[in-house]
């Protein structure tokens, strides 16, 4: 691999800091970063040949078969411990029978030939790793373990040997991330509540039910959730066990390789939603405490746990926890073919005090003693590596901290992401929709929490994701219409609530599309108008499926409102896609009348044009524009296929016209509505 140019003279300025002047202090941190990850390249190219070498711990640690010399290497990072013996049904769980030899830097390591064991370790055999520490013995499981099994009875989880007779057939050579997908149209989605049977989904029905729905509605990435082996249904696939093993809950490895390949032939990128922010502190199914040192993996004492999550935290200063972390990075890309990341949990990394219970109001936040360094060297390593790994991959950061240079190249100052979050946006539309009336709503305000985002930085802005809709909370959908979402969705129901909602749902959806960032994300059903929250099987709620499912009988009755919010969601991501939109530089407020609660504005050629008042349309609404010609609406709310009011005609083409010695446009601006308009 080649080395990332870092070289920058004493003297230099920064990209990043020549964009924002308030940076200058803290040029001396930044070029200290970079120096820190021109070493730390130098030493791994120096022990390990190159970054991508290095991050091949997986093809080492754990069980893998060697055909060379026909059987199977076991080999285990734990440098405290004081034996270990590999156990299952290939030795009859016997404890002593199959003794690891401690070799250099802390690994332990056992070969068990095909002469003795062809017919005893198979696809499908069971087996673990019995750790004699000086704090007692257990059996665990492997740090590498491809893939876990739990036992129906008595829930206990037990590795398990796979390895198919031939391996997965790909079709997906044609697919390249930057000819499908030029901006992000990102489904976020769960596979196991992918269904609306009250049960665990399958890989395969994903496939085969939800990815054609993905496909017509144009979405270009999949984001998928709870992929890493975790041992609670409930977390959400955020208290991670097992890195390396894919959710057994929802199949097979080769079952979630076919979803990827038919993503990929439909033109659909596969986001991995990975958690390198932390790891699930259950010693039976994870890392924590595994040679009996209190640290290895992670931090020992207070430091190694969340004090919020209730998790453990990885030591990033570890070269082994480095190399185990980019390992896993590499392992899912090239394994499973995902086309990139969604890292989890990234201000948690950044800071020592993980962003609980603080507000990030002074750049010097982002660069003193409270930065995890670190954690950002690591960062800087990832991304580097996942480039390297696969052209034009993406990464998404979930911060909600903003840092600077978070989502710029290593090389101009930033840490290498593509894309961060928009966090602040589904925040404030739950805050308005919560505590403030329809009429009270401030356009200014509005229009500076779309907008505001660091130049030359990349956000994904979405109105609500999987957050949001989390038990105790409720789809956006059901904070607008509340109880009427259950009795008054029929397709012939003038309920006022219902209308509102509708009305509101669709221009929320596209003013966040429109004004907040360079991608957008939904969250699976919520594009529809789904109803409820997400609570998935626990002791509180008798362990229902009720609120873990997705129920597309809603938008699929013909007699209900729900398949209108799901053809506007599909005409809103065909505009977007065929305009360009996302790829254009932000928006140019035109427009922002408080008295009629108009707000207009400009991106990509297009007109925006929103009244979001309660009541009041206003014939013959006069407003500039910054190119004169002839429009046409090209998208409005109102169209009766939206179960609107039909009170524009879509048809009527609009010309421009010299008033006050500016250019304007004239429209019929209707209530409740959102128009967007192009030149013709």
């Amino acid at each position: 691999m080649k080395t990332p140019d870092l070289t920058v003279a004493s003297t230099a300025i920064l990209p990043i800091v020549q964009q924002d002047s308030w940076l200058e202090p803290f040029e001396p941190v930044l070029l200290a970063r970079q120096e820190r990850l021109r070493q730390r390249l130098q030493e791994i190219e120096q022990s390990h040949g190159s970054l991508s070498k290095f991050a091949t711990a997986h093809q080492q640690m754990g069980l893998n078969y060697d055909a060379r010399r026909r059987g199977y290497w076991y080999r285990e990072w734990a440098p405290a411990a004081e034996g270990l013996f590999l156990v299952g049904d290939f030795n009859g769980w016997d404890r002593a029978a199959t003794p690891l030899k401690k070799g250099e830097n802390g690994v332990w390591e056992v070969f068990l030939s095909d002469k003795e064991y062809k017919d005893r370790l198979t696809h499908y055999s069971r087996y673990k790793v019995h750790v004699v520490t000086h704090r007692g013995a257990k059996d665990r499981l492997p740090a590498t373990l491809r893939r876990a099994v739990q036992d129906p009875e008595t829930k206990d989880y037990t590795g398990q040997v796979w390895r198919p007779e031939a391996p997965y057939t790909w079709t997906d050579q044609k697919f390249r991330i930057n000819n499908y997908v030029r901006e992000p149209f990102i489904y976020e989605c769960h596979i196991g509540m992918a269904t609306e049977e009250g049960k665990v989904s399958s890989y395969l029905e994903f496939a085969e039910k939800v990815l054609p729905r993905v496909q017509a509605l144009g979405y270009n990435c999949l984001q998928l959730m709870a992929v890493m082996e975790h041992p609670y249904y409930g977390s959400f696939g955020y208290h991670v066990a097992n890195f390396f093993a894919v959710s057994s809950r929802f199949g097979t490895p080769e079952e979630l390789k076919h979803l990827i390949n038919e993503a990929h032939n439909r033109g659909i990128a596969v986001l991995l939603d990975v958690v390198h922010s932390h790891a699930v502190k259950n010693e039976a199914e994870g890392l924590a405490d595994f040679d009996g040192s209190g640290g290895q993996y992670f931090h020992a004492g207070p430091r190694g746990n969340h004090p919020g999550w209730d998790s453990k935290l990885f030591n990033y200063g570890q070269p082994e926890v480095q190399q185990f972390l980019l390992s896993n990075l590499r392992y899912w890309l090239e394994e499973f073919h995902f086309d990139g990341f969604r890292f989890d949990g990234v201000t948690s990394m950044l800071y020592h005090h993980h962003g609980e219970g603080v507000a990030f109001s002074s750049y010097a936040q982002y660069f003193g003693p409270e930065a995890d360094e670190d954690a950002i060297l690591y960062l800087q390593l990832a991304s580097t590596l996942v480039q390297e790994i696969k052209r034009g991959a993406l990464l998404i950061a979930e911060d909600m901290s903003g840092l600077p240079g978070l989502c710029r190249p290593i090389s101009e100052g930033g840490v290498g992401f593509n894309y961060r979050l928009g966090m602040g946006i589904p925040d404030y539309w739950i805050k308005l929709l919560k505590h403030r009336r329809d009429e009270d709503w401030n356009l200014g305000e509005l229009w500076y929490t779309l907008t505001n985002r660091r130049v030359g930085e990349k956000t994904v802005a979405y109105a609500e994701s999987h957050d949001q809709a989390l038990v105790g909370d409720k789809t956006l959908a059901h904070w607008l219409m509340d109880a009427a979402i259950y009795s008054h969705m029929s397709k012939n129901d003038p309920d006022p609530v219902v209308a509102r909602g509708m009305a509101l749902h669709k221009m929320i959806r596209l003013i966040t599309l429109a004004l907040g960032g360079e991608a957008y994300l939904t969250f699976i059903g919520n594009e529809f108008g789904h109803p409820e929250w997400v609570d998935f099987p626990r002791q509180g709620n008798d362990w229902s499926y009720h609120y873990a499912r997705r129920q597309w009988s809603l938008a699929d009755n013909p007699d209900l409102k729900y398949q209108y919010l799901l053809a506007f969601d599909k005409a809103m991501i065909g505009m977007a896609k065929s305009r360009r939109l996302l790829a254009a530089a932000h928006a140019h407020l035109l427009n922002n009348d408080p008295e009629n609660q108009v707000l207009i504005f400009e991106r990509g050629g297009l007109i925006f044009v929103f009244n979001f008042h309660v009541e009041r349309s206003v014939p013959d609404y006069r407003f500039f524009v910054p190119k004169p010609g002839r429009y046409r609406v090209v998208l409005s709310s109102d169209s009766p296929q939206f179960d609107g009011f039909n009170r524009v005609d879509d048809a009527l083409i609009y010309e421009t016209f010299q008033e006050d010695e500016v250019d304007k446009l004239s429209l019929y601006v209707t209530s409740r509505t959102a128009l967007v308009l192009a030149r013709v």
